[in-house]
């Protein structure tokens, strides 16, 4: 309750988890985008810098997932 005497609203957790694939495929983007520049600008035929940062962009949206599905059920608690 807060000091007016009405209850706090909880944030609504769908709306959170229907966010979470909409970030990950602008972070993954993001990344690919940002490789496919660095083979652009250096020249590079095989395509390392896409992969690299496409992979590094994967890991990182998973570990924003992770997070916060973790701060979530914590709020559930």
């Amino acid at each position: 309750m807060t000091p007016d005497n009405t209850p706090k609203r909880k944030p609504n957790k769908w709306l959170a988890l229907i966010n979470i694939p909409i970030q990950m495929g602008i972070i993954v983007f993001a990344f690919a985008w940002a490789g496919k520049w660095l083979d652009g600008k250096y020249h590079n035929e095989n395509g390392l810098w896409v992969k690299v940062l496409t992979i590094a962009g994967v890991g990182i949206a998973f570990y924003n997932i992770n997070r916060q599905l973790k701060d979530i059920n914590k709020s559930d608690q």
